[in-house]
This record gives structure tokens, sequence and C-alpha cells, in this order.
């Protein structure tokens, strides 16, 4: 369940290289960091998706270990629908309030007209960015890992190619970039919604069965809620650091821009074994199969913790390297190295802390998995880097995210021994 997750996420994550590898490759600073400075942009976009990606996944699967298939077929079709009507009004409220949201995300003059086309094109997007998190969550609830992941793949390897020749062959530069994304979402989309219709034997997305139960809606959105703030926080996060970073010039936004992209080579493999694991832990917290589902949390955060530790170690040795690759000027190399080092010393935190979060998701534990969603990249991060940016400046800046990925890990352990510790209360509804 969890590799062809895995596979999808590092083609993601090799996409989203290459996508900072080609824009840096105009050796323009602002344009680096104009396109840096709608990152979070993305992570919105996402964030909203997963209200009924994996809102819906974890209800379907939970329902699935019951054997509820006709209902399950109806939440997904409830949940495609109202994530087209989410995304219809995130995109006119997107163009309504451009001015606005432009100077959230910390947006200067000079750096102005590159983020104003990059983020036209990612409004117009949205539609199709939104849409897509449902079919990718709820097709592996019926184990179409492998089917859920050509769509993301095949899609993303376009973007691949795309990138280089609208940004270089047609000159579009920060447009193209963007535009490339657009071109690669059609192509996913068009692929897992065709999945969806073709290959499934009990979701489906049939308009006309699309109501279901108040009580199932409140289930959608009682884990869907928590995910979708996850990803508000890292928008928020990166939106944050941004804007610390922008008083320093921005050669230090767009060595952030740098280093986070690295530091995906990690983040998206841990995503890909926390979220490939949802739809079993949900199926088995349905069925009532507790020693299963205690083994399967337990494997899950034994890979995610050794295989971080790992890859963040090679990394860290390579790191001026890999920096290197993006920009010749050596002021941004060595910021990008310096920053890059200090985000992956705690990756063993943030891949315990992503498997709590998910797992809190799956077995519809509403209020662990908000106060989770809330942590890393929003309360604690947010508090961490006001007082230590205060204190000790740009360094202080740099070190505020290892130290809420620590605070986070903790927060989720705790909560995971109250839930699965010898008194848990995660089976007493049993």
């Amino acid at each position: 369940m969890a590799l062809p997750v895995v596979l999808g996420t590092v083609v993601s994550m090799i996409y989203n290289l290459t996508d900072t590898f080609f824009i840096a490759q105009t050796q323009n600073a602002n344009l680096v960091a104009g396109i840096t400075l709608c990152t979070p942009l993305y992570p919105m976009m996402v964030a909203l998706g997963d209200m009924f990606g994996l809102g819906g996944s974890s209800a379907i699967s939970r329902l699935m270990g019951k054997k509820k298939y006709q209902l399950a077929g109806r939440i997904n079709s409830f949940c495609f629908y109202s994530a087209l009507l989410l995304s219809i009004i995130v995109m006119i409220c997107m163009f309504v309030f451009k001015r606005q949201g432009l100077n959230l995300l910390g947006v200067s003059a000079s750096t102005y007209q590159y983020a104003n086309i990059y983020y036209e094109i990612m409004a117009a997007a949205s539609i199709l960015v939104i849409v897509s998190l449902v079919p990718i969550n709820t097709l592996r609830t019926e184990g179409l890992a492998v089917q859920s992941m050509i769509g993301t793949v095949t899609g993303t390897v376009l973007k691949i190619f795309m990138d280089p020749l609208f940004i270089f062959g047609f000159h579009l530069g920060a447009a193209g970039a963007a535009l490339a994304t657009v071109a690669g979402y059609i192509v996913t989309d068009s692929i897992l919604v065709g999945y969806t219709i073709k290959r499934t034997r009990y979701i489906h997305i049939h308009i006309r069965q699309i109501k279901i139960p108040l009580r199932e809606v409140k289930d959608v959105l009682m884990i869907g809620l928590p995910a979708s703030v996850t990803n508000f926080m890292n928008m928020l996060g990166t939106a944050l650091m941004n804007n610390f970073l922008i008083v320093y010039g921005a050669t230090k936004v767009a060595s952030f821009g740098i280093a986070m992209k690295v530091e995906t080579i990690v983040i998206m493999v841990l995503v890909g074994f926390s979220f490939g694991s949802q739809a079993l832990i949900g199926y088995n917290y349905g069925a009532k199969n507790k020693q299963r589902l205690k083994k399967i949390i337990q494997f899950d955060l034994l890979v995610n913790v050794v295989f971080a530790f790992v890859i963040a170690l090679g990394l860290m040795v390579v790191a001026p390297g890999l920096c290197g690759l993006f920009m010749k000027n050596q002021s941004v190399v060595q910021a990008a190295s310096y920053m890059l080092r200090w985000f992956l010393i705690t990756t063993p935190f943030i891949g315990a802390a992503m498997v709590f979060t998910t797992m809190f998701q799956s077995v519809n534990k509403p209020l662990d998995a908000f106060i989770m969603s809330v942590s890393r990249q929003g309360v604690i991060f947010a508090a961490v880097i006001i007082i230590l940016a205060a204190v000790m400046g740009y360094q202080g800046v740099i070190i505020s995210q290892p130290i809420a990925d620590i605070i986070t890990a903790i927060i989720g352990l705790g909560l995971y021994y109250r839930q699965f510790g010898p008194n848990g209360k995660a089976f007493e509804n049993w």
C-alpha cells in the first residue's frame, strides 16, 4: 500500500527539484524569490483538497472494514463534488483578493512582477489541484494504490518535461513554471477520474448519489478539517519563514526556497509511507483487529524514523554540492546549505510526527489529529520563531523549525500513549 505512494512522492520530489533547478538557471534571484514567496499557494490548495480527500478516505476505509460498501461509494461521490464546488469558490476568491493575498505572502516591489503572474496562473489551476486530492486518496481505499500512483506520476513526469520548454523554450519565465503545473494536473485528473469510473468496485462519482446522512458528513469533516489544517499550517509556516527572512534580503528567501526543495527529498518519502498506511490503518480499525492495527502503527513509526535518519545524514554531507546545482551565486549556495543542514537535523522527529498525525486521522480521533495539525508549522512554530527571532536574530529564524519539530514529536508521542498505551482510549467505543 505504501510503496506506490512513496514512488509517486519521489517522482513529485524530483519534479520539485527540477522545477527549482530550471527556475534558478535564470540566475535571477528576484524571480526565484518571487516564486518562492508564492510557494504557500500549492499547500493551501492541497489543504483544501485534503478536507475531502483524506476525510473521505478515512471514512471510506473504516466503512470498508465494516463491509458497508454502498455507503462508502456515496461518500466518495459527496467528497468529489464537494471538492469541485469548493475549488470554484477558492478560485474566485483568489482573483478577487489577489492584492491582499500577495501582500500576505510577503511580496516586495522587486519580486512583484514574477510573483503576480505565477499567482494568477496558480489561482486558475486551483480547481485541478483541489479536485485531484479526492481520487488520489480514495482510490487507495479499494487497494488501487498503483493506479493512484500512475495518475500522479504521469502528470508529474509531464510537468518535468514541460518546465524547461515553457521557461526557456517559450521564454515564459515564472509563468512557464506555473503553466507546466497546470498541464500536468490536467493529465493527472483525467487519469484518476478515469480509474474511478472504470476500475473501482464500490466507490463512484455519481452526482445523483451525493446525498449522504448528516452523521457521515460530520465524520468526513471531523477528520478532513484537521487534515486540511495540517497543510494550511505548512502554507502559513512557509509564509511566516519568508516574512522573517525577507528583512535580510531576497537572497535569503531564494536560499530558503532551494533548501526547502532539497529537504523534500526526505519529507515527501515520509509523506508517502505515512499516507500509504492510512487505508490499512482505517480498515483494521473498522474491522476491530486491534493486534494487527498496533503492529502496523509500530512498523510505520520504525520505517519513517529510521529512513529519515539515514537519508538526512547523507544529505547533510552533500548539502553544498546539492544546493550548488541550483544557482552559481555563492552567497545563495552557502546560505541554502546552512539552512538545509539545520532543517535536516530533526527529520526523524518529523517522520514520527507525520505517523502520529495520519494515524489519528485514520482511527477517527479528530481532536488528537487537530492538535498535531496545528503544532509543527502552526502554533508551536509561530511561537518559537517569534521568540528566537527577537532573541537571536537570523540564527533564531533558522533554528526555529527544528525546535518546533522536536516539540511536536514529543506531543505526538504523548497522545499516542494516551490512545494506544496499556490503558489506551482508542478502543473504548468498540
